[in-house]
């Protein structure tokens, strides 16, 4: 008898973008100490870096063609501090945008 797996997959995201939308995981921000005293979360500036956890559909154009994404999962890419839409799922934090937002990939 075979032993089931547990329904909660740490590794992949219940959530899938539509149409040009991307859903990127911001950085890991090291936690600063200046001088002794400890800036609060809500005080720190959001980091621009960001990974790629999935695409959407993608853009449909004038003639009815899908369009390819220029990103792809796993892509490190740049946005602007204030881009998107922050999406909460099973306590991980994400940024849900359109694929133009994005700034710039990290090589």
């Amino acid at each position: 008898m075979a032993k089931e797996k547990s329904s909660s997959k740490s590794s992949t995201v219940r959530v899938q973008p539509l149409g040009d939308r991307v859903l990127l995981q911001r950085a890991e921000v090291a936690e600063e100490i200046k001088g002794g005293i400890i800036i609060p979360d809500s005080a720190k500036e959001k980091p621009q870096e960001a990974t790629v956890v999935a695409l959407g559909t993608g853009k449909t154009d004038k003639d009815g063609k899908t369009a390819a994404f220029d990103v792809k999962v796993g892509d490190r890419v740049l946005i602007g501090k204030y881009a998107g839409t922050e999406v909460k799922v099973d306590d991980a934090e994400y940024i849900l945008l359109r694929e133009d937002e994005i700034l710039a990939v990290i090589g």
